[in-house]
């Protein structure tokens, strides 16, 4: 049987003209030959596979063809050096003995030294001197994949040359002339994803090459190359993108599984699918198809398929799989990271569809059925039944409530019932709303139908009260035939949560008291006195941007806005003390600790609010402001207090120091 000889070896170029893909190397390397102008220690450097050591040998053959000399004589001219293996000082020092002598035939004595790299530091040291001046019949051809790694010295004794990486096209042409030269019939599919499997590298095409003959005989098809090199074929690239365009998510996760399942790696996928997107953008130009590494069957799909998606959805899936390539490595549950991206594609393109549609009444404008795909079931969208209406409380007749004073004018001037005409409608008892949400720590008998601004007004004296309860100042009796107003509890609807509430023996509130002190002596400027709670109506832009956005990016967006210098002192303090918590998507909780943090809150909302919408892509952001009230801890301060204090943690340091009689000091 005759030995077998691979194609990088049998179809090596064995002149200039046949070198692939390295046009402007082996022209200037031509041009110096042809005037005489040719450097005696040149260095190649460039990628493994793109003909570094085969221009080195035609170059040898080149300069010494006016001797017209015979193969093997032209041998005898040519010494090749593997750096890797004779990297020491003592195989530089033989060598520069050999360079001493005249070449028996021909002009010059080539020494190509390949992977010189890979000597070390002190033979380098040693080539100095021969490299900077060599004798007039010899010259030195360097090769190497990392340049970088020669030291400065060399590289300045040298003239440079760089090789490039090789073009799928041009492989492609390459491997089509090798299989027609070997009678093979292949499928210029099947050459372009050898050729991409290649990365640049001719002699690695050429492997695959030889591999695939061995498999498939004469005949090369594109479905044998994917199955053979256990390559991720395109086909799942546009079945994912359609899976996705048609919001059918359960099909889209089961495709990846099916990745999954023939042995891919999730990396493989992401990085398959950042690629897909990137060339569907180039795809959607056509000064830029020609970027498209492909065959023309697979041009031609991407063409199609881009024509039918929209440059934001390209560019959303490009940026969450780039995303995803480097979250990837780092990631737990690398599994579930692939998945949520994908699912968000499906979510971009339900967001389009879905403001695409007319407006709907608003019992169905939250449904997202009509994009659901068709196996999976509809939810009941049949109208809800209306509430019972809520019949008002009967009038109270047996006695009249208690009025608490609401104001200084209230207290001065008391109501006076009428006996013909019914009560104000701000003093009778409205039912709560339905939708009202009453907090369990505080539950209000009634809510008023109109917010209430004003203040109470708190006697500074009260603060020293021992009974923290306050007295009702009687109302007026009114005449038997008049039905009473019923005044309800004031309650501004204030949601007041107690952290790390300790017991105190006067039952005061320290935080309420200077509060409303605050507010009855015109501490809080006139602009920030809201309902607690209340927050500014910020309209909602219609048909904007809802995009779920991350706490990270939440947070990075607030500092930016804290660092604006026209943000107030006491709000930046707030927020970045603070972060906001995210109830959902479009409703962000903050907490403060007393009215007047929560009036200039409220007040900077009207800037805040608009920049967090535009900042994070979400046209429906607001805020729930929550009052919080915390129970300041005295601290200690002289030693009788200490003492105090340890004391009623150990009663025996009380009997301690009356054994030893010693004072507190």
């Amino acid at each position: 049987m005759e030995q077998f000889v691979v194609s990088a070896r049998k179809y090596r170029p064995q002149a200039f003209e046949a070198v692939v893909g390295q046009s402007h190397i082996t022209d200037t390397l031509l041009k110096s030959v042809e005037n005489d102008h040719l450097a005696q220690a040149l260095l190649f450097c460039g990628p493994r596979g793109v003909g570094k050591t085969t221009c080195a040998r035609i170059l040898a053959k080149v300069i010494n063809a006016g001797a017209n000399l015979k193969d093997d004589e032209l041998a005898l001219n040519i010494f090749e050096l593997d750096a890797a293996s004779n990297n020491s000082v003592d195989d530089i020092r033989r060598l520069i003995d050999q360079v001493r002598f005249a070449p028996q035939t021909g002009k010059f004595k080539v020494y190509i030294i390949d992977e010189v790299h890979m000597l070390s530091q002190q033979a380098f040291n040693a080539f100095l001197k021969t490299l900077e001046e060599p004798p007039a019949h010899a010259m030195f051809i360097l090769a190497t994949t990392e340049k970088h790694k020669i030291i400065p010295t060399i590289l300045s004794r040298c003239q440079i040359f760089d090789f490039k990486r090789i073009t799928v096209e041009d492989i492609v042409n390459h491997l089509a002339y090798v299989a027609e030269q070997e009678s093979i019939n292949a499928e210029p599919e099947a050459l372009h994803m050898i050729a991409e499997k290649a990365d640049g590298a001719l002699r690695d095409a050429l492997s695959l090459f030889d591999r695939m003959i061995s498999f498939s005989g004469n005949t090369l098809t594109y479905t044998q190359v994917v199955e053979v090199l256990d390559i991720l074929d395109y086909n799942y690239y546009f079945k994912g993108l359609e899976l996705a365009q048609s919001v059918n998510y359960p099909d889209l996760l089961l495709l990846y599984n099916e990745v999954l399942d023939k042995g891919f790696n999730g990396h493989e996928f992401v990085v398959g699918m950042a690629k897909h997107f990137r060339d569907l953008l180039v795809a959607r130009e056509a000064k830029t198809v020609e970027l498209l590494e492909v065959g023309p069957a697979i041009k031609e799909r991407y063409l199609k398929q881009s024509a039918a998606s929209s440059t934001r959805f390209l560019l959303h899936g490009l940026k969450v799989f780039n995303e995803l390539d480097g979250q990837y490595k780092n990631s737990s549950q690398p599994r579930i990271l692939v998945e949520l991206g994908l699912l968000k594609l499906v979510e971009f393109i339900s967001q389009e569809k879905k403001k695409q549609q007319p407006q709907v009444n608003s019992a169905t404008a939250d449904s997202t059925d009509g994009f659901l795909p068709d196996s999976l079931p509809k939810r009941d969208q049949s109208a809800p039944a209306a509430p019972a209406p809520v019949a008002p409380a009967a009038p109270v007749e047996a006695a009249p409530a208690p009025t608490a004073p609401t104001d200084s004018a209230t207290r001065e001037e008391p109501a006076k019932p009428t006996p013909t005409a019914p009560a104000e409608p701000a003093e009778q008892a409205t039912p709560a709303s339905p939708a009202t949400a009453i907090d369990p720590l505080e539950a209000p008998e009634s809510l008023p139908d109109e917010p209430v601004t004003a203040p109470p007004v708190v006697d500074p004296a009260a603060a020293f009260d021992t009974d923290p309860t306050p007295t009702p100042a009687p109302s007026p009796t009114p005449p038997a035939s008049t039905t009473p107003a019923i005044t309800p509890r004031r309650n501004t609807g204030r949601r007041v949560v107690q952290r790390d509430a300790r017991l105190t023996t006067s039952g005061l509130s320290v935080m309420d008291t200077l509060n409303n002190i605050e507010k009855q002596e015109g501490a809080v400027p006139e602009k920030t006195e809201v309902q607690d709670g209340a927050v500014p109506d910020i309209p909602v832009v219609a048909g904007g941007p809802t995009e779920v956005y991350s706490k990270k990016e939440l947070e990075t967006a607030i500092t930016e806005y804290a660092k604006r210098r026209d943000v107030k002192t006491a709000v930046r303090s707030l927020l970045m003390g603070q972060m906001p918590k995210i109830l959902d998507k479009n409703t962000l909780e903050m907490e403060v600790d007393n009215n007047i943090e929560m009036g200039y809150f409220n007040e900077e909302q009207q800037k805040l609010v608009p920049y967090l919408r535009t900042k994070l892509k979400n046209a429906n952001i607001r805020f729930e402001v929550k009052m919080v009230e915390r129970e300041q801890t005295r601290k200690l301060y002289l030693p009788e207090e200490k003492f105090i204090y340890m004391a009623e943690k150990n009663p025996n340091l009380v009997y301690l120091r009356q054994k030893i009689q010693t004072d507190l000091e």
